[in-house]
């Protein structure tokens, strides 16, 4: 009789064992979603931003607009990014004569004509800027020299989607990165009110801290334009029309880019956050600009 007691009873205990192991297992079908894994949250940054930078927290939010007038911005669409660097200002004519004079290659009399029109750098004198505009934004300034100067100082040109997410600095569905008012002269250097440009940081930062994202220049991103990018971009994360760039050099000329934000010149219109502009990657222009990003790596 005890031994039979004794049976049941390592047969309860086994039974128990093994209910004890399929639970651990995942035998719970609402524990055990293999369908939809959720994202693994991003890393955080380590230590301070990179000097001249801000961080750009990782988020999501709405990209694009209902209510402007181009279709290219249409539909709004949900888009995640993982948190990235940003220049606080736009590369200055200081900036930019440092990166030719280290790379001579890249200076208005020996770039090669492959990267850029006969506009690059129109109102400079060889390798001297304006006098009196060292902290003035470089214009004039095509796609490739861009990404050549963003190469040589350890960053990238930022995605057309971190763009837009950065210059919102946090606001949610407003049309400038102020917020929905129209911009005023005090607001940015637009519509040729000042004729020039000004010196980066004259007029109020937005809620990250990034001046000049909206007039001064506009600002070259790293992005292929797609016009319908929009239609097949929802619930995507960290987007990029074209595709990765391996090697800017290798980019053919007929794949136009996108530049972001309006310049002096820029009429109101042209500095709405979700305004998409686009060109040759050999275009330099009075108003063409640029600023970098940099991903946060641990």
């Amino acid at each position: 009789m005890f031994r039979n007691l004794g049976r049941f009873a390592l047969l309860a205990v086994c039974l128990f064992a093994l209910v004890i192991a399929m639970g651990s297992c995942g035998g719970d079908d609402d524990d055990d979603d293999t369908t939809n894994p959720p994202i693994e949250p991003p890393l955080p940054p380590v230590g301070p931003p990179p000097a001249g930078m801000v961080l750009i927290p990782a988020g999501q939010f709405q990209m694009g607009s209902n209510d402007a007038a181009a279709l290219d911005v249409r539909p709004v669409h949900t888009v995640h990014l993982d948190a990235f660097y940003m220049d606080k200002y736009e590369v200055t004519n200081a900036q930019f004569k440092a990166f030719v004079d280290a790379n001579p290659e890249w200076g208005k009399e020996n770039i090669e004509d492959r990267f850029v029109d006969d506009n690059y750098l129109d109102h400079w004198s060889g390798t001297d800027y304006p006098a009196g505009t060292a902290d003035h934004p470089v214009e004039w300034v095509s796609w490739y020299a861009a990404m050549a100067y963003a190469e040589w100082a350890g960053k990238r040109l930022p995605t057309e989607a971190e763009w837009e997410y950065a210059a919102r600095g946090g606001l949610a569905g407003k049309k400038f990165p102020w917020g929905a008012n129209w911009p005023t002269p005090d607001d940015a250097n637009y519509g040729a009110h000042v004729d020039d440009t000004t010196p980066v940081g004259r007029y109020a930062a937005n809620g990250y801290g990034l001046y000049d994202m909206a007039g001064n220049v506009s600002e070259w991103c790293i992005d292929a334009y797609d016009g319908r990018f929009y239609e097949f971009s929802a619930n995507s994360r960290n987007p990029i029309a074209g595709g990765e760039v391996e090697n800017f050099t290798t980019i053919p000329t007929d794949s136009w880019r996108v530049y972001r934000g309006g310049g002096w010149k820029s009429w109101a219109q042209g500095l709405r956050v979700a305004i998409r502009q686009t060109s040759s990657p050999t275009y330099a222009y009075v108003t063409k600009g640029f600023r970098c990003a940099r991903a946060v790596t641990p």
